[in-house]
């Protein structure tokens, strides 16, 4: 097929003006010299209105203006030119113009900068793009949070002898959902009651499901009369014949309300802290294991037993209470019991959330936090 040779001549000028996106010539200073007429037709600006007239940041939004000033204007100044920089302009409907903006600065022929090109991309579409992906996002962090906060205990069991408290702070507020879970549930009605705090694996959905799996089978297995070393081996077992959870940690305890012993058992976990009126806070480092499925074969999991006097506190955590990448762990183990002597006479769920919110205002905070405290009055 033939093509007339009047189509194919198109001069540098008609190529200029009719361009694919917007071209403007400007002054160091960004005053306008020349413009091509996509740049008026993506605008709604005359180029009589511009030339001489009005510089380039003056086209700009608010915000444009600001980075511009602080970003745009001297990075082209240190490196002679600046790529796919995404600003709005205004139209002359007053409307923004999301555009993806290029420039080069020109030099005479003795090296010296004279001018600056600048093209203009309409950004419209990616711009409408970004957004729905935000929205996707967003639709699926609702919906992993109220998944989360499905799966999490909701109100906490609580008898006469007997308060919890429990405080949960994602690393990333109101964005991911992660694996950190609490859980208690009476094992006899004001009798025994069972304790438990986990971490697993990754983040999301993926992490919130296994979360409830883990839940449930530790709920289940639990109601078997299994203690918390052969419950924590029968769990370790669910998972790998599941294959769900694999190396998760958890951390068990079983309370008798009535005597006031605890026998636990800590699953790759941080060890229990307990504070008890008159002596310093200490951990409980008995009872500890390997996180699930980390071995084939069944083993006999350990587990620890404490007396608590009257008003005692035992308090189960994760490890983003203690854990921080730029201090050893037993810095943390450490700070955790001087708080807890600090709060000596606090309910346990003022207890728990002053234990969290300390952690949360840390800058370089990248873990969950959850913390189930117990206080037998």
């Amino acid at each position: 097929m033939s093509v007339p040779d009047a189509l194919l001549d198109d001069s540098a000028e008609d190529l200029f003006e009719s361009a694919p996106c917007g071209y403007l010539t400007t002054a160091l200073d960004g005053t306008i010299l020349r413009v091509n007429r996509t740049f008026e037709e993506l605008t709604g600006l005359e180029r009589d209105g511009l030339i001489g007239v009005r510089r380039f940041q003056d086209l700009l939004s608010a915000g444009g203006r600001i980075y511009h000033e602080t970003h745009y204007a001297p990075l082209l100044r240190m490196q002679g030119s600046v790529r796919e920089i995404a600003i709005d302009l205004v139209r002359a409907d007053g409307t923004p113009l999301p555009a993806l903006v290029n420039s080069v600065v020109r030099h005479d022929d003795a090296g010296q900068p004279r001018a600056v090109r600048t093209t203009v991309f309409d950004a419209t579409d990616r711009r409408r793009y970004e957004q729905e992906l935000v929205r996707a996002r967003r639709r699926e962090q609702e919906v992993a949070l109220e998944l989360q906060r499905g799966l999490l205990a909701g109100a906490l069991e609580e008898g006469e002898g007997l308060e919890l408290g429990v405080a949960y702070r994602p690393a990333v507020q109101g964005l991911e959902v992660g694996g950190d879970w609490y859980d208690a549930f009476w094992l006899e009605p004001g009798e025994r009651i069972g304790l438990a705090v986990g971490d697993v694996v990754g983040r999301g959905l993926g992490a919130a499901a296994t979360m409830g799996q883990l839940r449930s089978a530790l709920r289940a297995l639990a109601s078997t009369g299994f203690e918390p070393g052969a419950l924590l081996e029968a769990l370790s077992e669910f998972s790998r014949r599941h294959q769900v959870g694999q190396m998760a940690t958890v951390a068990y305890a079983e309370v008798d309300v009535r005597l006031r012993s605890v026998r636990y058992a800590c699953a790759g976990h941080p060890p229990p802290a307990i504070f008890e009126p008159g002596r310093p806070a200490r951990l409980a480092w008995d009872g500890r294991s390997a996180p699930l499925d980390a071995h084939t074969t069944w083993n006999d999991r350990p587990e620890g037993a404490v007396e608590l006097s009257e008003r005692s506190l035992l308090v189960l955590y994760t490890d983003g209470l203690i854990e921080r990448s730029d201090r050893p762990l037993q810095t943390g183990l450490d700070g955790l019991l001087a708080a807890l002597d600090g709060l000596d006479g606090r309910a346990p769920e003022a207890v728990a959330g002053s234990l969290a919110d300390a952690v949360a205002a840390s800058a370089d905070r990248r873990d969950d936090v959850c913390v189930l405290a117990m206080r037998l009055s």
